[in-house]
């Protein structure tokens, strides 16, 4: 056995058991091997986006000049390569039939975000390399950097740029590292600046390093395949696919001089708002005041005043669209009313002296009044969501309605600014999102207390009908009506009971398509886009895998036997019980492991329990089992791990563990020689 370590290196753990926005993104980095062209919009499609385009202000082109405002230097090609290059078809001067018009005006304008900006005096940012902005404030001997965007190669080609562009301090060092919360775009750049400045301090929200990991972790496979649709992973930029990512123009993905795009993590050296709503600290000589607002856009997270600039930081809490309440790809319900009376919080406390409103997604506002303005009407726009939905579901709305609801209740006042649509986040998920959070699921209706298994229940929904062939016949007279709601619900059923019936797969991709053509937000589109393609010639590669071996993981022992208890298959496991302790020496750590039925338990304790075996292995080897770069077997036979007792036990926790499938069946996939229209990709 090794030796107990005096120092425990600090890891990050299997890329699966990231946050999601890790996962989704890896997909992007997979060789793109289609082209998609789509099908045309239909007249239908067409004229419900021009009626959508009606009610849009379009006068109002203040986003499109703050975007420009105090411009330093526009990117380098360099710079741009890693992301926006592949959106040079998004035209400035009109607009697209298969895009909805007000996403397709968020895409002009996250195209217009590409170079060096100065927020306010000694405050920077880079916008147009990521996802996210990278923002750089002047302290007393460097810079802190604030969100350190998604990948390590994005952040360093920001970096270099700023310190060879800006007009002051371009040869003082990084000093410190800001994270505002616990999404990847907000620090998976953070190698590449503790690689370019080795001696820089970090600070991050209250319990960051755990949240990042877990968020995700039980459910990580599932939310891996759900988020290659919500992103659009295995879809190419075009007008007929992905346009814009909402919240910004895209993802880094990689260039020629710097790789693929690693998402990367370098552990907080300080933890704020550990005690206390409000913490104020002087970082570099500037004083910054905390306030912690996790549970809101984040499990972990928090935003900052800077007095002395009269300049608040939201990191995500506030940008040109609406966020997610619920996010697509799957996550825990954020708190509407929080996010709510966070903003209102912040109004409060510093809203008569803020000057200029920056975060790490869109351009800053200036101004006190236009400030607050934006402020106020961003917090009304979050209370309204659950406000409103709380309201009807009092009366009786059921879950399936609510979303249209709330579309049908907004202010004219919401309706019309262009910085609460939902770019990211829609009204009628995130209405939904709030019902389940206070309601479940359920809606109380008898019927829909236990209906059929899906499959089971689209045999006889078809049977009930009339069969697949009078199923499609009505549903092509609905879909030449342009009435693509209803013929998805149908013909989804259809192709589930009956998945060779081309003629409805056909159909049924055609329908998702034009309904992605129709979907303001970027989630929708893109789920609609994904299902088509899936549908029509099957899952493709692009699908989001394992992230950078850098990326390794903050997990405990316990954490990790969790995540391997969601993998146990409780119909082989009834039959394989035993008791385990398993010891840790270089942590100190002892945990007693049980399987009884079905079920694998775990516990840490204080000492080794009378057990079938006791199972001896540093946590650092565990970690590396889990990155493949070892096996038990060959740390056995180096004497680097022993097993005392019953050896069996091990065999049977392997034996009863599945492997995840990371490209399960989301839509029925065509067999092999049943695709349709695969001449429109290649």
């Amino acid at each position: 056995m090794k030796s107990p370590s005096t120092t425990r290196k600090k890891l990050i753990a299997l890329a699966t058991l990231l946050a999601i926005s890790t996962q989704a993104t890896a997909g992007h980095h997979e060789e793109m091997t289609l082209h998609a062209k789509g099908k045309p919009a239909t007249q239908q499609t067409i004229e419900i986006n021009r009626a959508y385009s009606k009610m849009l202000n379009w006068q109002d082109r203040d986003a499109f000049k703050r975007n420009q405002t105090r411009l330093i230097k526009p990117l380098s090609w360099t710079a741009a390569n890693i992301m926006r290059n592949d959106y040079d078809f998004i035209k400035q001067d009109s607009i697209a039939d298969t895009v909805n018009p007000s996403l397709y005006r968020q895409a002009q304008l996250n195209n217009t975000a590409a170079g060096l900006y100065q927020v306010t005096d000694g405050i920077y940012q880079v916008r147009g390399t990521d996802l996210s902005n990278i923002t750089f404030i002047r302290g007393e001997s460097g810079w802190i950097a604030y969100d350190v965007l998604l990948t390590r190669q994005a952040a360093e080609i920001s970096t270099r740029f700023f310190l060879n562009s800006v007009p002051e301090g371009g040869d003082l060092p990084i000093v410190a590292m800001i994270y505002s919360h616990s999404h990847a775009d907000h620090f998976g750049g953070s190698r590449a600046i503790k690689n370019l400045f080795p001696n820089i301090k970090v600070y991050a929200p209250s319990n960051m390093t755990k949240e990042t990991v877990d968020e995700n972790v039980l459910a990580g496979n599932a939310m891996s395949r759900r988020a290659a649709y919500q992103y659009g992973s295995t879809l190419t930029p075009s007008k007929r696919g992905l346009v814009d990512a909402g919240l910004g123009k895209a993802m880094s993905t990689s260039s020629s001089e710097y790789g693929k795009g690693d998402i990367t993590f370098v552990e907080p050296d300080y933890n704020l708002n550990k005690d206390s709503k409000f913490e104020t600290l002087t970082i570099d000589g500037v004083e910054m005041i905390f306030i912690d607002t996790a549970g809101t856009e984040a499990p972990a997270g928090m935003a900052t005043y800077i007095p002395s600039k009269q300049a608040l930081w939201t990191g995500e809490m506030m940008y040109h669209g609406m966020h997610n309440i619920y996010t697509l790809r799957g996550a825990k319900v954020r708190d509407t009313l929080k996010w709510s009376k966070d903003i209102n919080t912040m109004i409060n406390a510093w809203g008569s002296d803020i000057e200029v409103l920056f975060g790490s997604h869109s351009s800053p506002v200036w101004g006190n009044k236009t400030v607050n303005d934006f402020m106020k009407l961003q917090r009304d726009n979050y209370g309204f969501v659950h406000n409103q939905t709380l309201r009807l579901a009092n009366n009786g709305v059921v879950l399936q309605d609510i979303g249209d609801a709330v579309v049908n209740a907004l202010p004219d006042s919401i309706q019309k600014a262009w910085h609460t649509n939902g770019y990211h986040g829609s009204y009628s998920h995130n209405a939904k999102a709030v019902y389940n959070m206070y309601l479940g699921y359920f809606d109380m209706n008898p019927a829909n207390l236990n209906p059929l298994p899906t499959a089971e229940e689209s045999v006889k929904f078809v049977e009930y009908m009339g069969g697949i062939e009078s199923i499609v016949a009505k549903a092509q007279k609905d879909f030449d009506k342009g009435e693509y709601r209803f013929v998805a619900t149908v013909l989804n059923k259809a192709v589930k009971a009956e998945p060779g019936n081309q003629i409805a797969r056909q159909l049924l991709a055609d329908t998702y398509e034009q309904l992605g053509y129709q979907s303001e937000t970027m989630g929708w589109r893109n789920t609609y886009l994904s299902g088509a393609q899936e549908l029509r010639i099957g899952s493709q590669p692009g699908i989001p895998k394992t992230a950078s071996p850098d990326v390794l993981a903050e997990m405990t022992m316990g954490s990790l036997l969790d995540y391997m208890a969601v993998k146990v298959d409780s119909t082989v496991a009834q039959h394989k019980s035993f008791t385990m302790n398993v010891i840790l020496p270089d942590i100190e750590e002892t945990y007693f492991v049980e399987m009884s039925n079905g079920n694998l338990n775990n516990g840490l304790v204080k000492d080794a329990r009378q057990s079938d075996s006791t199972l001896y292995i540093n946590k650092s080897d565990v970690t590396d089992i889990v990155l493949k770069k070892t096996t038990l077997k060959e740390l056995f036979d180096k004497k680097l791990a022993g097993i005392e007792g019953d050896k069996t036990t091990i065999s049977k926790l392997q034996s009863s563990m599945v492997s995840f499938n990371p490209a399960f069946e989301i839509v029925p996939r065509p067999e092999h020689r049943q695709t349709v229209d695969a001449h429109l990709y290649n």
